[in-house]
């Protein structure tokens, strides 16, 4: 393989065609299921599918077939098979659905903005995960250009990812046998640790999302009034809390949502707070004189990965600051999001908060705790075969001049988990452009493009080597 022309095919595509696209892809406002109702009727779904597969259509690999499956009442999903060479076959994924736009963009940006500056496409999806099925494509046109093998490759694009991948388990379940038991399963969906080497993803956090609510009166009332007599509901709600949290130090207090950390994790943490040092805190915009919860590396580390997290993402009854009036509220609400160590069970962890939110509220408050479907466990990734590792640092040397780097990722992939049950002897390549300041989900995402050209010339590398080695 000819690593030099490998880039230059793979960069000459995103240059000509893969940066406009994805700049088109951002513009559409396709929001996952769980936070836009009306995605069935609104059409944005169906205008990100289509900006996707036209693209995929006009740089078909040989003999690509491509299918948009569709079912009623599920999102769609972008099915895409190219035939290879021999017996196997390697699975790679993404997804096509973003995140809320969120407010606090610089002026000059927006979540539906596409702008390319200092080497960054800016927009909401761009690096999550829009650009997965170019990348993946243009990987196996590198080889192909060359007439160099790989394997069978199947591509799976979903459309329900950011709302714990809902559908995904229904059109697994019906694609089983075409898929078949993939040798490699590769994601694009995930992080990385900088912008200067590979980084392989060796483990993943679950999550759990749900709406916490307590109700004292059942209307507002005068709260010279009421205060002092009705219990605030805020004041309820921030005792729950404290059953689940130590508002002190963050520590979850549930024990059923922490799992013992491997010791393998354990040495890789170490090894990466060497690589990052203080860019494991630097990289977050902290306001003047704000600090981060320690500046132990390898803590800062295992409370990302390894440890259960709670971080409250929205409120309800809270009237806007200009509205507020001398009125003791009826009710608050809060959006409570809860990270889960990769091998807890988040069903049991569901049960376990619901159980200590609910039990006994304070002065008989009328409390409720409703978990969001989609609750996903994490993932821990199988041993790397010799064969994996050697491929993988073979690319990242080649195209990044440095070897490959593991990290334990904080977010959550669903599918990730499903294929690890489904197909247990699986080797797994899980990364992504995410990396510092990237702030996927927030204001400001950006895709970083060197990255993602040289990650897609490594995808290529792998498969490559994945049809030679594996």
């Amino acid at each position: 393989m000819d690593n030099k022309r490998i880039q230059n095919y793979t960069d000459t595509l995103w240059n000509s065609s893969i940066l406009e696209v994805l700049s088109e892809y951002i513009k559409v406002p396709n929001q996952s299921p769980l936070y836009d109702p009306e995605w069935e009727t609104n059409g944005y779904t169906e205008q990100a599918v289509d900006i996707m597969t036209a693209w995929c259509k006009s740089h078909a690999p040989k003999g690509m077939q491509l299918e948009v499956m569709k079912s009623p009442g599920r999102t769609p999903l972008i099915y895409i098979e190219i035939p290879g060479q021999g017996d196997e076959t390697v699975l790679l994924y993404g997804h096509m659905d973003k995140q809320p736009e969120m407010v606090g963009w610089h002026l000059e940006l927006g979540p539906r903005k596409p702008v390319i500056q200092n080497d960054k496409l800016y927009g909401r999806g761009g690096a999550d995960d829009g650009y997965a099925v170019f990348a993946s494509l243009a990987a196996i046109l590198a080889l192909q250009e060359q007439n160099l093998p790989h394997a069978r490759c199947v591509i799976l694009i979903e459309a329900s990812e950011e709302s714990g991948s809902i559908d995904l388990p229904y059109y697994l379940e019906k694609l089983g046998d075409r898929i078949g038991n993939p040798r490699l399963v590769m994601c694009l969906d995930s992080g990385c640790g900088n912008y200067d080497q590979l980084w392989m993803t060796t483990s993943l956090r679950g999550n759990m999302v749900g709406t916490l609510r307590a109700s004292v009166l059942k209307e507002g009332v005068h709260s010279g009034a009421a205060s002092g007599i009705a219990a605030d509901s805020f004041r309820v709600i921030r005792e729950l809390l404290s059953r689940v949290e130590d508002e002190k130090t963050g520590k979850i207090l549930l024990d059923a949502l922490y799992s013992d950390i491997p010791a393998d994790r354990m040495e890789e943490v170490k090894i990466c707070a060497e690589v990052l040092g203080d860019q494991i805190y630097g990289e977050f915009p902290f306001q003047d004189g704000a600090l981060p919860v320690t500046k132990d590396k390898i803590e800062l580390l295992l409370n990302r990965t390894w440890r259960p997290a709670l971080s409250i993402t929205g409120a309800g009854g809270l009237p806007a600051i200009q509205n507020a009036g001398n009125v003791s509220r009826p009710e608050t609400a809060l959006k409570l999001s809860m990270r889960l160590p990769p091998v807890c069970d988040a069903g049991r962890a569901v049960q376990v908060m619901k159980a200590a939110l609910e039990a006994n509220p304070p002065y008989g408050a009328k409390v409720t705790y409703e978990p969001d479907p989609g609750a996903a466990t994490g993932w821990n990734a199988p041993p790397t075969a010799p064969w994996l590792l050697e491929a993988v640092n073979q690319a990242s040397d080649a195209f990044f001049g440095k070897q490959t780097a593991c990290i334990g990722e904080g977010g959550s992939i669903p599918f990730i988990g499903m294929m690890g049950r489904r197909f247990p002897e699986a080797q797994f390549v899980i990364t992504g452009v995410l990396g510092p300041a990237s702030n996927a989900h927030g204001p400001n995402e950006f895709l970083h493009i060197p990255m993602a050209k040289r990650l897609t010339a490594c995808m290529a590398s792998i498969l490559h080597a994945q049809f030679n080695m594996g």
